[in-house]
């Protein structure tokens, strides 16, 4: 008798029986709860993969200018076509969010991102290597040492590179070509990006918003979207990485290449980690085909174990999934719909605050690290990784600061807005102490600063012959630059006036600059090494 009683009680425990007698199974109340912490874990991995691939490109951007040699004008089209992608589709899905499968629309959406990850990276197989203009010197009587001030050196059959072998320069009477319009990949590339990643924010939000409890929904979206932040910090990462190899890497001898990648002319492997950022998007988008049209709301099966609710009042909990209305019924009402949107002004000062937001942040974030490369003589490789792992964990920390305050103080509508907008103002405020800030310029002969023996530079007409390398035949269209042991930077060891040289590739040194004046040498009798010179108010980022 004891052993039935045991079964009685065990039943009891597995299922919940309502005013009627039918039983509700305890089993559904858990799978009902796993599948949205398994919505909110994949959610958080998209955030994560569209925040990884979307850094990794802004942080290649300088690289992708350098290897289509293409200008900056371009290569801003280039960064904004994700912004356009986004823009076709945006107010759409997220109008149409709720009347479709958004779990495999976001799925859809993330397989867009890894195609357009994977198009971007097919110029780097139909293109030839990449070539940069060297040093053209000619050979002296001795095969040890060569000489970039010779009025020879130009005429073609005795150019050689600093290795002996003919050199990949311009010739005299030969113009640089492009690499046709091999970019417009990764402009397409970018676009699907843009497009693809349109349906996860806002779709992704509104689910947690319909199926999780109103206190908690804030709470949710912080950490989501906390968690996605840890995305840019490694595209950062990976950027400063891949940035650092060359971009043929595994194709060619590394230590036949004279630059470092100080120098602006250095492409590092700008497609390796595009290939990566489109396996990711790829394992971001499978969770979503398994996800159901909707969920029963957050804590109401755990109502359900105290009431005993009735079969019908299960079924209000519970409702069915509602049918989802053709394309053409929900598009009836869709102007009518912005109209009322763009009435609400709490709406309204969240869309003004946003474009500020903006306006500052993606400007910064694709710039900068050409800035920081140009304006202090570091590496792309290594402002890119300053970029990460000083500015975005700042951010992440305050996203999820954001959503604990919302659900600590149980912060309404109005108050939210308040928040965002003081938040949003003074960030912004801060941002106009940039331009208090003066930086030291790179000092380069005939630019910059005088050659030996001229007292000034004209800013209207610059200097770029003098007595010292009168007789060198130097080209003025070419940027070679080393670094004399004035501390001075010349725009080829030609221009500094370097008689010969020593070693071989980017540890190659020239002697007998004549234009370079060493302390205690004299004219004449100073040599010059590969890359520009360092400027002593920034050497704490060469360490």
């Amino acid at each position: 008798m004891d052993r039935p009683m045991a079964a009685g009680q065990l039943k009891e425990k597995s299922q919940f029986q309502d005013s009627e007698g039918s039983a509700v199974p305890a089993r559904t109340v858990c799978q009902n709860c796993s599948k949205l912490k398994i919505f909110l874990g994949a959610l958080a991995f998209s955030f994560f993969a569209k925040g990884f691939s979307g850094s990794y490109m802004k942080s290649m951007s300088s690289q992708i200018e350098r290897r289509f040699e293409i200008s900056s004008s371009i290569v801003g089209i280039i960064d904004g076509s994700f912004e356009i992608g986004n823009l076709m589709v945006m107010v759409l899905v997220s109008y149409l969010g709720p009347r479709v499968h958004r779990p495999k629309v976001i799925a859809a959406g993330c397989l867009i991102m890894s195609a357009g990850a994977f198009l971007s990276v097919m110029p780097q197989f139909l293109m030839g290597r990449y070539n940069y203009d060297r040093i053209t010197v000619s050979v002296d009587n001795s095969s040890t040492s060569v000489s970039a001030c010779s009025p020879a050196w130009a005429e073609g059959p005795a150019a050689t590179d600093a290795t002996g072998t003919p050199s990949t320069g311009i010739n005299a009477g030969c113009e640089k070509t492009t690499n046709s319009y091999l970019w417009l990949f990764v402009l397409v590339g970018n676009l699907l990006r843009g497009i693809g990643e349109a349906p996860i924010m806002p779709l992704g939000v509104s689910y947690i918003d319909d199926f999780s409890k109103e206190e908690n929904s804030a709470f949710y979206i912080g950490l989501v979207r906390s968690s996605g932040m840890f995305g840019p910090t490694l595209g950062f990462l990976l950027g400063s990485f891949c940035a650092s190899l060359w971009v043929d890497v595994g194709a060619m001898d590394v230590d036949a290449i004279s630059i470092n990648p100080k120098d602006s002319r250095w492409v590092g492997a700008w497609w390796l980690g595009l290939l990566i950022c489109g396996a990711v998007n790829f394992i971001a988008s499978l969770p979503f085909w398994f996800l159901p049209y909707s969920l029963p709301k957050e804590g109401e099966n755990e109502n359900l174990k105290m009431s005993h609710l009735s079969v019908q009042d299960q079924h209000k909990i519970d409702p069915p999934a509602q049918p989802q209305l053709k394309f053409s019924e929900a598009v009836k009402d869709f102007l009518p719909a912005v109209r009322k949107l763009f009435g609400n002004p709490i709406f309204v000062v969240f869309i003004f605050l946003t474009i500020l937001q903006y306006n500052s942040l993606v400007g910064i974030i694709t710039y900068e690290p050409k800035f920081m490369e140009q304006q202090f003589n570091i590496s792309v490789a290594k402002a890119i990784f300053l970029i990460g792992v000083v500015l975005l964990p700042v951010t992440i920390l305050g996203m999820f600061l954001g959503g604990f305050l919302i659900k600590k103080f149980k912060l309404h509508i109005s108050e939210m807005a308040k928040f965002a907008c003081s938040s949003f103002l003074v960030a912004y405020l801060l941002n106009l102490l940039y331009f208090t800030c003066g930086c030291e310029g790179l000092r380069v002969a005939g630019l910059t600063a005088p050659y030996a023996g001229i007292k000034d530079v004209s800013s209207s007409k610059h200097v770029y012959v003098a007595s010292c390398n009168a007789g060198c035949s130097c080209k003025v269209d070419q940027w070679d630059p080393v670094c004399g042991d004035n501390g001075i930077t010349y725009m080829t060891a030609c221009f500094a006036g370097c008689k010969s040289s020593s070693g071989t590739g980017r540890n190659m040194v020239f002697h007998n600059c004549s234009c370079v004046e060493g302390q205690g040498l004299g004219l004449g009798n100073s040599s010059a090494v590969l890359g520009q010179c360092q400027r002593e108010s920034y050497r704490f980022l060469q360490t």
